[in-house]
């Protein structure tokens, strides 16, 4: 979950790192540290506790000796608490060799007993400074810090990046990776490697993606990409589509408040290209025709937002294809056995793309001889091209930790799948899928008038819910997986207790916790889709109401039944049933952000959590 940055070239590498590293530290933010080879030869380090700015601060105030070669590392804790010994770089072979790292070692402990027998000392409680050691240990019996890599690679078990520096070569750094992320980046007499392509696409869009078990070795004028055995292997050249104002927040007060503004535009880049004269068309599908027709199941694996963006998929996938769906969270799906083969589709979503548990689910998959599709954001990503086919959700980088304009593009990614494979299948008629593009096309602008009309309004009377300690959300139909994103949305960023429930299950445990104040959420179904069910939501927010609740009530425009009942609504746009949620979900959003702002709390990164879980 960490974030790495290395840099070879002709500039002063610490600003190099730093910039980069401000990009990364969505990534993380527990700490922060930078390691130079300045150009009198020596290797110079600096890390600190705390956020980056901390880092920043102590370099103004006391500054590195300059230099050209360097690596940078923004930590989400793992071995060890967040103090400045366990923040990255680590130090081995007296000082000259420096290390980072992502991801966890998992057999550190008896590498560690190892090196510990042989005399070797230890300065902090992370596995990141076993590795460290060891390859010190290795480069001084080689001389060679690729040779070196390769033998340490070779013994680590789990995932990780690695990136270490010696002052004995300068102009080199060397990275490897093992079910970790890692990019490259071309520039013109200077390369870079990091975690994202955010790390260095101030300065190269040129990228190369590197596969599993390899190692890089950069220099100036160069790129060498090898197995930890030594053999060439290819490399996947891409562009990366955005320039590095897509990842700065413009004036905005915080990345999150920038990428909910950017929800109709995640929406309209998902669908660009991909829509034609009422029908889909998916270019990266191309030649899976026979793959489709021969599926008879769907799973869809995947966490957090992005389960809840699969729950609500599955609907227009069963309804657009006549497939049955189940929907698994990544981190159960391959300890319980599942039963898969080769008639199954696995369906895997993930922002990033590196999402381990995801990654090993999908793995998991293949090996067992399903086939495989991947929803991404991230080019060059790892689950991407561990997977059959990929559709791309062109949100642009997301950098608050809270996953917003993301959600609404991978909604729609899956709609679009549902459309392809329900034409080529023929459970789909052109009326009806001519119905749904219509439909998708219109959902940008009303996200965008949701925005409009709406978030002034959700702004203030969040403030007003400043000291509020629970808030409960329900919904049913495809309001139930939007209810439990607007749940999950106010725990990652308030810190309150916060719960999401199918409407239908309220009578059969949840209402014991409505008390005269308490605050509910309400996604309430169409009336002109479904009166049967509009009808059984009205009443659960009387029986609610009834109990002294406060009811907030998302509805459509035209919806006159719940203003007896609800103490706010929240109109939306009409919008077909299955287009619903993607308007809906904006109100809650607003509301996260709007109840956290108003208590203080960073919006952007959450206490514990950092945006892309790499490690199990």
């Amino acid at each position: 979950m960490c974030g790495i940055v290395g840099y070879v070239g002709p500039r002063d590498s610490q600003a190099i790192l730093l910039s980069g590293l401000a990009r990364l530290e969505y990534r993380g933010y527990d700490s922060a540290g930078v390691a130079i080879i300045g150009a009198n030869g020596d290797l110079g380090m600096r890390k600190r506790a705390g956020k980056l700015q901390v880092l920043r601060d102590d370099l103004a105030a006391t500054p590195l000796a300059d230099g050209t070669t360097g690596i940078g590392h923004t930590r989400w804790a793992t071995h060890g608490a967040p103090n400045d010994a366990n923040a990255h770089p680590h130090l081995a072979d007296d000082d000259r060799l420096a290390v980072i790292h992502n991801g966890i070692i998992e057999n550190f402990a008896e590498l560690k007993e190892e090196l510990l027998a042989e005399g070797f000392t230890f300065r902090s409680e992370t596995d990141t400074e076993v590795a460290a050691v060891l390859l010190g240990r290795e480069h001084a019996a080689s001389g060679d810090l690729v040779t070196a890599f390769r033998t340490v690679a070779s013994r680590l078990e789990g995932a990780f990046t690695l990136l270490a520096m010696h002052q004995d070569q300068p102009g080199l750094v060397v990275g490897a990776r093992r079910n970790s992320p890692l990019v490259i980046g071309l520039g013109e007499g200077e390369n870079f490697l990091g975690s994202d392509v955010a790390a260095f696409v101030e300065h190269t869009r040129n990228a190369l993606a590197i596969g599993q078990d390899q190692i890089v070795a950069i220099t100036p004028g160069g790129v060498e990409v090898t197995d930890f055995a030594g053999n060439a292997v290819e490399t996947s050249p891409f562009e990366v589509v955005w320039d590095a104002s897509a990842a700065e927040k413009g004036g905005w007060p915080s990345f999150m408040a920038k990428e909910v503004s950017e929800e109709p535009e995640a929406v309209a880049n998902t669908l660009r290209g991909r829509l034609h004269d009422g029908a889909v068309t998916i270019p990266e599908l191309d030649g899976l025709d026979d793959l489709f027709r021969g599926i008879s199941r769907v799973i869809v694996i995947a966490c957090g937002t992005a389960a809840y963006a699969g729950m609500t998929g599955k609907y227009a996938l069963e309804q657009w294809t006549r497939i049955p769906v189940d929907v698994e969270l990544a981190h159960e799906f391959r300890y319980r056995d599942p039963v898969i083969g080769p008639d199954t589709l696995v369906v895997s979503i993930s922002q990033s793309g590196e999402t381990m548990d995801t990654l090993m689910a999908v793995k998991y998959a293949r090996e067992h001889g399903a086939k495989s599709l991947s929803i991404c954001n991230t080019q060059g990503a790892t689950i991407p091209r561990e997977s059959d086919a990929v559709i791309y959700t062109h949100a642009g980088p997301e950098v608050a930790v809270a996953s917003t304009k993301a959600f609404v593009a991978q909604i729609t990614a899956l709609y679009l799948l549902a459309l392809h494979v329900g034409r080529l299948r023929g459970t789909l008629s052109d009326a009806a899928s001519a119905e749904a593009v219509r439909e998708l096309e219109a959902v940008p602008a009303k996200i965008s008038q949701v925005l409009e009309t709406e978030q002034a309004h959700i702004e203030q009377f969040a403030r007003w819910m400043g000291d509020t300690q629970s808030v409960l959300f329900l919904g049913r139909h495809v309001g139930y997986p939007i209810a439990l994103e607007g749940a999950l949305k106010l725990k990652e960023i308030s810190y309150i207790h916060a719960e999401g429930f199918a409407a239908g299950e309220l009578k059969h445990g949840p209402i014991a916790l409505v008390e005269p104040g308490q605050p509910v959420f309400v996604i309430v179904p169409s009336p002109r889709h479904s009166s049967e069910l509009h009808k059984k939501v009205v009443s659960n927010i009387q029986e609610i109401r009834a109990r002294g609740a406060r009811v907030i009530a998302v509805a459509e425009e035209g919806d006159a039944a719940v203003l007896p009942f609800a103490d706010e609504v929240l109109r939306i746009p009409l919008a077909g049933a299955l287009f619903e949620p993607l308007l809906a979900v904006v109100p809650l959003h607003i509301f996260a952000m709007g109840l956290a702002t108003a208590k203080g709390l960073d919006v952007d990164q959450p206490r514990n959590l950092a945006k892309s879980v790499t490690v199990e």
